[in-house]
């Protein structure tokens, strides 16, 4: 990706920064992210983060979150509008956090095929245990902020992933990427941040079998 401008697929977790330093360190340069937004509850789809705290985060990273207000309907569209925008600007290739479920590399590479851009997707096929040690390894400091509470315990919500916390989890047969939804997680601090992002826990909220911890 050497010179190569390129758009991040960001969700706020810890495989789309580590996705992101990989394709830095391989001399891409990231010219902005976009992030699908529910604006009915007022946060990100999937990893729940509310806008102020992607602004926050855009501004230490140093390069545009571009938030895309979307619903289920709509989203590929969306998605693939957003692209196209950054497409505009100069950036070729869109870079993914996605390890190796072949359904999510599929709809990803379709949405790039369809606007005319590359997708990267610079951890895949990676062992999972591997990316999720050396995430840790680099710097990237993950919160975990949402669980499957079918999956793992709820103890772990709210945890800051070390090489300890997914020791445990690995002995409770927990997938220690949370690549099958067992958890999200919220990077706040790292080698790609500037400065890092000061949060606070709310109250979990319980919706079916899942626990979020909102973030603000």
């Amino acid at each position: 990706m050497q010179n190569e401008k390129f758009v991040l697929s960001y969700s706020g977790g810890k495989d789309s920064l580590l996705a992101c330093y990989r394709a830095v360190q391989d001399g891409g340069q990231a010219i902005g992210a976009t992030t699908t937004f529910d604006r009915e509850n007022a946060c990100s789809w999937f990893h729940r983060l509310p806008e102020t705290l992607l602004e926050r985060v855009a501004q230490s990273l140093g390069f545009p979150i571009r938030i895309v207000d979307t619903t289920a309907e709509r989203y590929a569209a969306d998605f693939e509008n957003a692209l196209a925008a950054f497409k505009l600007q100069g950036a070729g290739s869109v870079v993914f956090g996605d390890i190796d479920i072949q359904e999510h590399y599929d709809w990803c590479d379709a949405r790039c095929r369809n606007v005319g851009m590359r997708s990267v997707f610079p951890l895949w096929k990676n062992e999972r245990r591997s990316v999720v040690d050396e995430m840790i390894a680099v710097g990237f400091q993950a919160v975990i902020t949402t669980i499957d509470a079918t999956r793992m315990r709820e103890r772990f919500l709210g945890k800051t992933l070390t090489h300890e916390i997914v020791e445990q989890m690995t002995g409770e047969n927990v997938d220690p990427c949370g690549e099958n939804g067992e958890y999200h997680t919220f990077v706040y601090d790292g080698p790609l941040f500037r400065k890092r992002i000061e949060w606070a826990p709310g109250a979990p909220v319980k919706s079916d079998n899942r626990i979020c911890l909102p973030l603000t």
